[in-house]
């Protein structure tokens, strides 16, 4: 009897330890099931850029897209530079008769730019008389697409620049009020009426 007492008090202690063992094992897989296991919500990285990191791209006075590969601008200087090489220019068609500086034919050289110049005398308004055999090569160079891209410029970007856009939109069969509406706005109050009368463009053939 005595054993058969203890084997029974061993049995139900037994027991009672498998039921505590149960207790914990249970509030364990409770906290786990509580855990948040969703992926953590990322904090907004603030970027702090380094001196190194500004370029200063600026563009040249005037600065604008006429076309596909093709940029019309005034006369870039030294501060122009770095924004000029993200155009990746292949060409430059500088339409003024004076000789280009020699930071700018440097820069020209290490970057692999090719400089067409067409000296183009700058009048006082209203006597404009713009060569129309220059006009004619010129536009050769913007229409050939190996030159392209190319930046067209003068000294600020106006009238010998805006003439040359001017043939171009024509070519593109655009009409004129709209191709006098671009030139005057790069032009602005100084637009020459005898740019606008066509007298700088070839005529149609």
């Amino acid at each position: 009897m005595k054993e058969d007492t203890k084997t029974k008090l061993n049995q139900n202690q037994h027991q009672q330890e498998s039921q505590q063992q149960m207790c914990r094992t249970i509030q364990v897989v409770s906290t786990v099931d509580h855990v948040d296991m969703s992926p953590p919500v990322a904090s907004p990285v603030v970027v702090v850029p380094s001196p190194s990191d500004d370029l200063n791209l600026i563009p040249p006075l005037n600065f604008a897209m006429v076309d596909n590969g093709i940029f019309r601008s005034g006369f870039p200087d030294s501060a122009n530079f770095s924004f000029i090489q993200t155009l990746n220019l292949r060409s430059i068609i500088y339409l003024c008769p004076e000789p280009y500086p020699d930071a700018n034919n440097g820069f020209l050289k290490s970057n692999g730019i090719k400089l067409f110049q067409f000296g183009i005398e700058s009048y006082k308004e209203p006597f404009v008389n713009i060569p129309e055999d220059t006009i004619r090569e010129a536009l050769k160079v913007v229409l050939d697409v190996r030159n392209h891209p190319v930046l067209i410029h003068c000294k600020r970007g106006k009238h010998r620049t805006g003439c040359l856009v001017g043939c171009l939109r024509k070519l593109q069969r655009w009409c004129l009020s709209s191709v006098f509406d671009e030139y005057q706005r790069f032009a602005a109050a100084k637009a020459r009426v005898s740019d606008q009368r066509g007298e700088c463009c070839p005529a149609s053939e």
